[in-house]
Parts: structure tokens; sequence; C-alpha cells
């Protein structure tokens, strides 16, 4: 799903070998602001366009390189808050015959659903329905065991020690699409608990998706409402995102045209992304060592070595994953909140409140639903997510001003080293891009925190 993938969580790129990477997000530090506006300065307001057609050529480049070098798809958006949006969609020619692939197109968001999940719960806690040291047992009695030890803010920024019930083989074999069982909230969380804890609650971090499907029930417990319902209510109506909805394997798509309708149902509107994996005999090698034997993806096949991942099951993914949006959706929802716009400061000071994942992912921290990371060129805040077929990296400054998109049509499809390096360029260069730094010329330096 997200990072939410059933497999170990990589370090980046270097990692994908063994399942995705991870979240990038923003702030700009004093010093990047001015140097900035130093640079604002130097240039004159007529040479903008030359500039920004100069890095939009440089990102469709790279894109392309993306892509030759094996990525089925990908999706770049940058918007640096002056008004000059860049967005390129570049795809093998083989999948052309799915799909043309456009920059405005739907995409599985992956784990990116945990901010918006974590903005809701959040909301919640400012409105005192609930707070972030209430114990899980309070509000979901019986369900998880210990979870008088587990407060919610355990859940948002995975130190409850809960295991991962996409690691679980049962869900895995739904999450692949090698099953069609329709999973149920409580299933997972089920799932999830009947393997024994990593350890005890607050001690440690380890990212688990078990922890987002539990605040999502405790969401609708506290409220009344679906999850749906909370997200469309408090979110999407609110900041007008008509393509951004919550998908489940039950009911209908929203009506694309008018942003009207369920606020979830299944992710077929025909400007869907399609998604692609690679075919069993392809992915074997790429697979962790727990994997059980035959662990492939479903789906048609497609001639490049691929399988067709658009339609896979996704009632694995839920509160941990199962958010569908566009890049300029979801640029305006991240811009949204870390201007403020969406939590009070206390809130949202919580939410960029962050323990350590350096043990799983080095250069970055993780917040309530929330990431920081320090790239090549400056720290920034976000989340990333990956679903079967769907790989998004959703990133902004400290400001909300500026933001930046890279969507790639594959998980997997991007193990390769040489599909690796070609598609962290392209990370690297639009973060760079976003915040009015240079391109990187050559392998990325060691990441910068100034």
């Amino acid at each position: 799903m997200p990072r939410n993938t059933p497999y170990p969580r990589p370090a980046r790129r270097a990692y994908l070998t063994l399942a995705l990477a991870t979240a990038l997000t923003g702030t700009l530090t004093a010093c990047e602001s001015s140097a900035t506006a130093q640079g604002a300065a130097r240039t004159p307001t007529t040479a903008r366009p030359v500039v920004v057609a100069a890095q939009e050529a440089q990102l469709a480049e790279l894109a392309q390189q993306d892509v030759d070098a094996g990525a089925p798809g990908v999706v770049v958006r940058v918007d640096k808050g002056d008004g000059h949006v860049i967005e390129i969609a570049r795809q093998a020619p083989w999948t052309r015959a799915d799909h043309t692939l456009a920059a405005s197109d739907a995409f599985r968001m992956g784990s990116n659903t945990k901010t918006m999940v974590a903005t809701v719960v959040l909301q919640l806690v400012a409105e005192h329905r609930l707070q972030l040291t209430d114990p899980v047992e309070k509000w979901l009695p019986g369900l998880v065991p210990n979870g008088f030890a587990i407060t919610l803010r355990m859940l948002l920024n995975h130190t409850s020690g809960l295991f991962n019930y996409t690691q679980d083989p049962d869900v895995l074999k739904a999450f692949t699409g090698q099953d069609s069982r329709t999973w149920t909230p409580r299933e997972l969380i089920a799932a999830g608990v009947r393997h024994d804890p990593l350890f005890a609650p607050g001690t440690d971090y380890t990212y688990s998706n078990t922890n987002y499907v539990a605040l999502g029930l405790i969401a609708e417990k506290a409220t009344g409402h679906t999850l749906g319902d909370l997200i469309q209510q408090r979110i999407t109506e609110p900041l007008r995102l008509k393509n951004t909805y919550l998908a489940t394997d039950t009911g209908t798509a929203p009506n694309t045209k008018t942003g009207t309708g369920t606020k979830t149902g299944t992710a077929k509107s025909p400007a869907l992304a399609h998604g692609y994996e690679p075919d069993a005999d392809r992915i074997a090698p790429l697979l962790p060592p727990y994997a059980p034997a035959g662990t492939a993806f479903a789906g048609p096949a497609r001639s490049a070595g691929y399988v067709d991942t658009t339609w896979i099951n996704s009632s694995t993914q839920w509160a941990a994953g199962g958010m569908v949006s566009t890049a300029r959706d979801w640029a305006r929802f991240d811009s949204a909140l870390l201007s403020g716009r969406l939590l009070p400061p206390a809130q949202l000071k919580e939410m960029k409140t962050t323990v350590a994942e350096e043990a799983e992912i080095p250069n970055r921290r993780y917040g309530l639903g929330l990431e920081k990371v320090v790239t090549p060129c400056g720290t920034v805040w976000g989340h990333n997510g990956q679903v079967p077929g769907y790989s998004s990296e959703d990133y902004t400054d400290a400001t909300g001003r500026r933001t930046v998109s890279v969507f790639t049509t594959t998980i997997f499809g991007i193990a390769k080293p040489e599909t690796a390096a070609a598609n962290q360029a392209l990370v690297d260069a639009a973060v760079c891009t976003m915040l009015d730094k240079p391109i990187p010329t050559a392998p990325p330096s060691a990441p910068t925190d100034s």
C-alpha cells in the first residue's frame, strides 16, 4: 500500500529491491529562504519564464531517462508558488495500449493516505473529541491486545510496536491480487495482532499499517461517521479536491466531472493511470527472504514482462493507503496543511514533532502522519506511498507555498539498479527545482540540512 508495502521499507531507491522508498517533504530553513530571496532579487521577473522553461526541459529529459531505464510511466508536478507550474508525463510505448498517461491523471496514493487520516484525527483532537494520550482500549475495546498501553500518539508515529498486517501471509495474497477476498478493517487489525508485538509500546519505532487502520476505526467511533465521509467533509470538499476520494472495493466511483457522488468507491475512473508490476519470473529475485514461495502480483499480462495491477483488490488498504487523487489535488492538500489552513498551530506543531526513522530509512524522521526528510537540496515535509502498480512521492516546503509530486506507475519496476538510479535522479531534480536549487548534475551528494 503505502510505505505500506508488504515488504520491508527500504532506504529510498537503494532499498527498492526489498520494496519501496519513502517520503520527502519539506521546510525551507532560514538560510534556504534567504538564498531563494537573494536569487529572486538577482533574477529579473521577465526572466522567470525562461528559467522555468529550462528547468522544465531538464526535468522532461530526466523523466524520459527514467522511462528509458525501465519505469513504465512517470508524472512530475512542480509548483514553486510563483505562478509557474511544471507538469510532465512520460510513458513507455507498450503502456499506451492501456492508457495515455497525463499529468492530470488520477493515481492510487498509497501511504500518503496516512497524512489525511492523521489530519482528521488531529482535527478531532483540536475539537476535544479525542486526545493523543487516549489509550486504544478506550475506543476499540478488546480489539488490540495491551490496548491500555498503546496511545493514539503511538499509533500516529508508529511507536506502538504492532505488527504490520501487510506482512501477514493471508493479507499479502489479497494485497498482491492472488486472492479476491474482501477484507474489513477489523479483519486487517486481527491479522496484525495475531502476530507478536515487535516491542513494548513507546520504546521504539517501526512502520506499521496496522496503526492507521486502528486510527480510522477510532475516528469513526468518535464521530459516528465513516472515514470516507470524514475525509470528504473535512478535507476534500472544503479544499475543492474534486478528484480525491477513499477507494474501496464496494460502492461506486465518484463523478469525476462534477466532484460529487461518493467519497468511497472503486477507483475505476477513466482518468485513473494504469499501474504495473514485473511478472512472476521477473519479480522473484526482488522479493525479501520471508515472502512465501510463489508470491507475485496478479493481473493481465503485458508483453514487456509486466502485469497490469490497476484493478487489484484494494480492501487491504483503507486508512493505511486507500486514497485516490491527482498531483494537483494532493499539492493543494499539502499546501493547505503546511500553511496552517487545516490544523490549529498546536496540532500542526504536534504533527511536526518527530521520532527517528534512521534504523529503517536514513535522513528522515516521522511525525504524526508526516515525515521530515533531509534531501540533497534541503529539508522537506510530506509522505510517500506504494500500492500495487503505484509509487507516489509528495513534498512541500515548511510554508506549504512550494509543492512537488513525483508519481511512478510501478513499485518493483524501478528496483533494478539502473532504473532506481534514474528514478532517484528525477526525484532529486524535482525537489531541487521546487526549492529553486540547482539540479544535481552528478550523483547526489550527501543530504544537507542547511
